[in-house]
């Protein structure tokens, strides 16, 4: 069974930082493009990074250019998300996905998940 595992969330004030984790159980992150995703309560889900397995990367929103940078540590099995300069807006649950070698260019091309974790930024 494969699984993705995410870790890092929690709660920070506006301009902090945290580091999202996606872990991958049962399967070789290393041939799957790794996606990161959010959705806020009331949202649809918006795309925010991606990973290729040539180490490729697609930024999926303007709005965390600068502020956010995805990598990927192979001999972890494991893909980050960096996030600084976090903003109230920010605010949501964050999933990682995995769609074999190629970035997607929507949500519905990735066939792997994983269950979120919650990022709350507030004063």
């Amino acid at each position: 069974q494969l699984q993705l595992v995410e870790s890092g969330g929690g709660s920070v004030q506006p301009g902090g930082s945290l580091r999202l984790a996606c872990g991958g159980f049962g399967f070789t992150l290393d041939y799957y493009a790794i996606g990161w995703f959010r959705q806020a309560p009331g949202k649809e889900r918006e795309g925010v990074s991606c990973i290729d397995t040539s180490d490729t990367i697609t930024d999926y929103t303007d709005s965390v250019k600068g502020r956010f940078a995805i990598s990927r540590d192979t001999a972890k099995n494991t893909v980050y998300l960096q996030m600084n300069s976090l903003k109230p807006e920010d605010t949501a649950t964050y999933y990682c996905a995995a769609e074999l070698v190629y970035c997607g260019s929507s949500p519905r091309e990735y066939d792997y998940w994983g269950q979120g974790t919650q990022v709350t930024v507030s004063s």
